[in-house]
């Protein structure tokens, strides 16, 4: 009888140890970290756009957005970003590219054009605003154009002044916002406010063009060489906007429930799955990463949304191995207990 207790206890233990690792698998899978968002003051183009209506945006430089890269990257306006930038940021965008951060999704906000819808900015004190869909520890850079810029042509990195003139590093998250101040500098016309996210627990960065107007010059270009009709005052999408498109959005969109006192991660679930057509010939692709024909990669893991299903694929199996594993050193024990 004793060696039957021992042998039991034994096989408990065994059966423990291989439960437990499923179970952590499926919990590690089933909450993957999320971090997303735009500038929603100045207000980037993708929020901008996603503001007036993916279906029928009423600004020409949106309607000509959507007709070159369709309306899920209007709904994924919080996901313009590359998943292992790791601060090489300039290295991995090339020239021409950086308002969708080199994704091809997103390729209709590189359009050059004088008419995007604009933020009035002046010179001085300023407090900017990020709306979070997913806050994250990391830290904010944001560089303005150089005098002359000319926004009919392509953006460069050589158009953006050397040194960002406003820096956040973990700046206080209010209303669903990162919300921190800096100082812009001296300029005049129409310019552009690039921003750079890069988060701090993971290698993922997020990138934003913000178009802006200094002296309320409308369509002119920094350099006042460059005439077009006044632009739209661009406006931010509204929380009823933000939890409208939600459902079709393609990338993970955490929504608005509580920070996670641990991380200040939101932890909510993610939204539902958009259509297979327009979606999937959309899904958002980190640079030099292609989609698994499974589902689409997880912009902050490089993982495939099949990963979850694998884990617990794998965690039913360790389950079914453990039980077979308990059935038969239970027999083998019981065996040895009736020879002796």
């Amino acid at each position: 009888m004793a060696v039957i207790t021992t042998a039991r206890r034994r096989v408990a233990g065994t059966v423990v140890a291989l439960g437990v690792a499923p179970l952590a698998l499926a919990g590690l899978s089933a909450a993957p970290a999320a971090a997303h968002g735009s500038l929603s003051d100045p207000v980037s183009r993708v929020s901008a756009c996603f503001a007036e209506g993916p279906e029928s945006p009423r600004s020409a430089a949106c309607q000509a957005a959507v007709a070159a890269g369709g309306t899920q990257a209007l709904y994924d306006w919080n996901g313009v970003n590359i998943a292992n930038a790791a601060g090489n940021h300039r290295e991995l965008i090339p020239d021409g590219k950086l308002c969708s951060a080199g994704n091809d999704k997103f390729k209709g906000l590189d359009l050059p054009r004088a008419d995007w819808p604009s933020t009035p900015m002046e010179a001085g004190s300023h407090t900017f605003r990020f709306r979070a869909t997913a806050p994250h520890k990391g830290s904010f850079e944001l560089y303005l154009t150089k005098a002359g810029y000319d926004p009919t042509q392509p953006l460069k990195w050589s158009d953006l002044q050397e040194k960002p003139f406003a820096e956040a590093t973990d700046p206080t998250l209010v209303d669903g916002s990162y919300v921190f101040d800096g100082a812009v500098p001296q300029a005049s016309g129409r310019q552009l406010v690039y921003t750079v996210w890069q988060r701090s627990d993971s290698p993922e960065a997020f990138y934003a063009c913000s178009d802006v107007v200094f002296g309320g010059q409308g369509g002119a270009s920094g350099s006042g060489s460059v005439e077009a009709a006044p632009a739209p005052e661009a406006s931010a999408p509204s929380e009823a906007d933000i939890d409208e498109g939600a459902g079709k959005s393609s990338v993970e969109h955490a929504g608005h429930g509580d920070d996670d006192a641990a991380t200040g991660a939101e932890v909510t679930e993610a939204a539902p799955a958009p259509e297979a057509t327009e979606a999937s010939a959309n899904a958002p692709e980190p640079n030099g990463v292609s989609a698994s024909p499974a589902g689409d990669v997880l912009a902050e893991t490089g993982g495939s949304a099949a990963t979850s299903y694998l884990t617990v694929g794998g965690a039913a199996a360790l389950a079914l191995g453990a039980s077979a594993l308990f059935v038969s050193v239970r027999r083998r024990a019981a065996g040895g207990a009736h020879r002796r």
